[in-house]
């Protein structure tokens, strides 16, 4: 998804789609890879990043004279991050692509998202380059950083680029010269491009992006979005059974008893910390092995055979007594 045929392919792919009462029951290998893939789960975190996308677009539309207001999207590893990103990104597409259809018999489709990932140890010119290749537009290792960024900017602003999407954003470091360096590209293209910036990234409060002058710019600009665990109990809201439930209700499994994963909540949030990656991953799999052992159905016993991600499973151990 890091070029936009890539992008577009995802964008524009109808997405799973959970089983409907009418319509003639899946093959084995059918419901496998429906588990296997999935539907995004709505979440918290999902509604108020497209809330605050589609706010901050109208609000960044005309402005021109500084840099447009961003979001940052941060959260522990396997809170939904990414997910949210590309889900906002996906309705983004569609959304502009219904309201701007290309006209018949043209071979320039609308670009409205871009979506960047930050290379390891990223620098100015390796991140520009990035953004580039995105959109394949062609360099060489004698051009500049300049240059490509001269490129980039020409580009996407002649695309119609509104959103961009930059992931792994806690891999740059601005501490360091380069840091620095990839970080005020960064800067300089939220003023050069029409495009709202989103980044994603892991703690990102906890990095140095939020340390220094470079940060107290960052922060005056960016709004933050908690994509955190999800509490068991919210006032009088439970939104970890609720999403519990969601994915239940999204299942294909012939045996299943609705309301089975609902009741088992408390040890679901102990099991996973509350991370909705866990989550989803826990009854994912539970459900792929209900189907190949012919149970069709998941129970407690079941989830305590599935191993999770060394995360998960170090945050559920018991603390060592002393």
């Amino acid at each position: 998804m890091t070029t936009w045929q890539g992008w577009h392919r995802f964008a524009t792919t109808d997405p799973p789609a959970p089983p409907q009462p009418d319509e003639a029951p899946r093959s084995l290998e059918e419901r496998l890879a429906y588990h296997s893939s999935f539907v995004t789960i709505r979440t918290p975190a999902i509604s108020e990043l497209a809330t605050q996308v589609r706010t901050l677009m109208i609000l960044g539309r005309h402005q021109q004279a500084t840099a447009r207001p961003s979001l940052i999207v941060t959260g522990p590893a396997a809170a939904g991050k990414t997910t949210a990103l590309l889900h906002v990104g996906r309705a983004c597409h569609l959304a502009h692509t219904r309201k701007n259809p290309t006209p018949p018999g043209s071979a320039h489709t609308a670009v409205p998202v871009a979506y960047v990932l930050v290379p390891p140890g990223a620098t100015a010119k390796t991140l520009i380059t990035e953004f580039a290749r995105y959109l394949g537009i062609p360099t060489t290792t004698r051009m500049t950083q300049i240059q490509i960024t001269d490129a980039v900017c020409h580009t996407y602003t002649a695309a119609g680029i509104q959103l961009v999407l930059i992931d792994e954003i806690h891999r740059l470091n601005p501490r360091t010269t380069t840091g620095a360096q990839a970080a005020d590209l960064l800067k300089d293209l939220t003023e050069r491009l029409l495009a709202t910036f989103v980044y994603a990234g892991i703690n990102v409060t906890d990095t140095p992006l939020f340390s220094g002058t470079r940060g107290a710019q960052l922060a005056g600009r960016a709004t933050l979005i908690n994509c955190g665990p999800l509490p068991a109990r919210h006032g009088q809201h439970h939104p970890f059974r609720d999403v519990i439930t969601d994915i239940e209700n999204n299942l294909d499994l012939t045996q299943h008893t609705p309301g089975t994963l609902p009741r088992h909540a408390p040890y679901l949030h102990q099991r996973t910390a509350g991370r909705i990656g866990s989550l989803t991953r826990l009854i994912r799999q539970a459900a792929i092995t209900a189907i190949c052992d012919g149970t069709e159905r998941i129970t407690k016993a079941s989830l305590e055979a599935i191993r999770l991600d060394h995360l998960a499973e170090q945050h559920s151990r018991p603390a060592p007594k002393r």
